[in-house]
């Protein structure tokens, strides 16, 4: 009898012990699969268009005189736009525009991608010694000039990337596309274990150009510049060792169900069937709506509670304790949660628009100032431009949080909060590295001059 209790007692144990060993195992790997891949960045490469395709304001306004397509309203309208956009004279278009009259075909537009992606590609792949058969994934953006076969098939027919890389382009997003796509990789990273991802973003200007005399599909002409990046994301470990940043969040807000915001920036033909982007006068309104809707989200992920308690006793006082004169709601501090600010350089007015609804100082968008300055609005590679400024200026140090701000057609506004984790050699060649030590100008004087 004591014999088959004994047996009973080890089989009970036993399988018991094989029970709970089977559970944490299960355990074990539910923690596993639901861990947070972290997504580093590893560099990135800003394009430096050659100084042979500079154009100053004097250029652009003589070439535009001498090229005969527009009425004299027209002219004076952009000479005039020109000289307040505080666009420096290194600044460029494509070759194809240097042309009398301007050459906007699809070989001129197929060309500029390629001279500026071609160029900032084999830059990163030569600085880190990285086989272009070790890419996995590949994301590019480019809003107006959406190619068959695409612009990432261009980078793989170039670089021989190998047959199985999983390739995205996305086309008509505007300038904050260059966020979208990162968004993008950064969820294909999640799934894709050990991945590599490359992440393209620019616009090309070649095809962009309005000829007409709509005075809000003009601006553009006067606005956008030539240029482009490279970035280089991953989820493996190893790559922690040499990387720059960490992806903390990434948050995109879209406005367009509100007819307002989808029709701000918006591509049209004119009466006269001239096709061009019409930006509408409600545009800096409909940027600080998405701010506020997209800060409203990503306030509690990275501020102080200090910050988010005095804002919410804030909205009630307003809400619930004023009787009779509405009490201004409280803005948070947000230079508590960041060190460091890449505001999209759409223009002067969408840097002053930000500053003014964040309460941030002018030497909070220096960044952005010295990229409209120095590179003119490159679409959705500009905050790129500035994190190389910020870098280059040797300001970002190991610890420190970047907040990088896009705007785009949508009408869209999304957000990415970078940490740094390294420390890295600010005098490493790089699209600002031949004069930085220019910089910063007093963009108030090149205004008013």
């Amino acid at each position: 009898m004591e014999v088959l209790l004994q047996d009973s007692f080890f089989s009970f144990f036993f399988a018991y012990f094989h029970l709970s060993a089977a559970t944490a195992l299960l355990l074990l790997v539910y923690l596993f699969s639901c861990r947070s891949t972290c997504i580093y960045l590893v560099d990135f490469s800003c394009y430096r268009p050659p100084d042979d395709l500079r154009v100053s304001t004097s250029n652009f306004i003589e070439h535009v005189e001498i090229c005969g397509i527009f009425e004299r309203d027209a002219i004076d309208f952009q000479s005039k736009v020109a000289e307040r956009t505080c666009i420096g004279c290194d600044a460029a278009f494509p070759l194809a525009l240097h042309q009398i009259p301007p050459e906007k075909s699809l070989n001129s537009s197929r060309e500029e991608t390629e001279t500026v992606l071609f160029t900032v590609v084999k830059d990163l792949l030569s600085k880190h010694n990285i086989n272009p058969k070790d890419i996995d994934i590949i994301v590019s953006n480019c809003s107006i000039f959406c190619p068959t076969p695409s612009i990432t098939s261009m980078i793989i027919n170039k670089f021989g990337l190998r047959s199985n890389v999983k390739s995205v382009s996305l086309s008509g997003m505007g300038c904050s596309a260059g966020l979208v796509a990162i968004s993008l990789a950064k969820d294909l990273l999640k799934v894709h274990r050990n991945s590599l991802a490359l992440v393209l973003s620019m616009e090309a200007v070649t095809p962009n150009g309005y000829d007409g005399k709509v005075k809000s599909m003009l601006l553009a002409n006067a606005l956008f510049r030539m240029g482009g990046v490279a970035v280089f994301l991953s989820n493996k470990k190893r790559d922690k060792r040499r990387a720059k940043y960490k992806l903390q969040h990434l948050l995109r807000t879209h406005m367009g169900s509100d007819d307002q915001s989808y029709q701000s920036v918006f591509q049209e033909n004119d009466e006269s069937g001239y096709v061009g982007i019409s930006l509408s006068r409600a545009l800096l309104h409909v940027a600080g709506n998405a701010l506020k809707t997209n800060i409203t989200e990503l306030g509690p992920r990275v501020l102080p509670y200090s910050e988010q308690i005095h804002y919410g006793f804030s909205v009630i006082h307003r809400n619930f304790l004023t009787s009779t004169r509405k009490k201004e709601i409280y803005v948070p501090n947000f230079k508590k949660a960041f060190d460091h600010f890449c505001i999209h350089a759409g223009g002067r007015a969408v840097i002053d628009t930000v500053e003014e609804k964040l309460r941030l100082n002018k030497e909070d968008g220096e960044a952005s100032r010295m990229t409209l300055h120095r590179f003119g609005n490159t679409s959705s590679s500009s905050i790129w431009y500035e994190l190389s400024y910020l870098e280059t200026k040797g300001r970002v140090k190991r610890g420190n949080r970047v907040w990088q701000i896009a705007f785009g057609s949508g009408f869209k506004c999304n957000s990415a909060v970078w940490e740094c984790i390294s420390d890295f050699n600010p005098n490493i060649r790089n699209a600002w590295s031949d004069r930085i030590h220019m910089y910063p100008v007093d963009i108030q004087d090149v205004a008013d001059h």
